[in-house]
């Protein structure tokens, strides 16, 4: 889990840790992510709305459903 204000490096050191881009990955001195983003491994690069992803059996979210749309909203998992 990674949490920070805007602008202190929180996408520049997941690029390190991944050792490269991640879709909707934005680097900019202006406020560029207002979402709550899971990265995980899959076959190929694609964005999935939260509201998506807690309806996949194999993926761990599930129970973010109980949180209702405003938090679906701004989640999305990135593969």
């Amino acid at each position: 889990l990674i949490l920070g204000q805007y602008s202190v490096g929180k996408t520049t050191f997941i690029h390190h840790l991944l050792g490269r881009s991640y879709p909707g990955a934005h680097i900019s001195p202006e406020p560029t992510t207002d979402k709550f983003v899971a990265i995980m491994e899959g076959d190929s690069e694609k964005t999935i709305p939260g509201n998506a992803a807690v309806l996949q059996e194999d993926k761990p979210f599930e129970t973010l459903k109980s949180y209702g749309t405003s938090l679906l909203n701004r989640f999305e998992c990135v593969e």
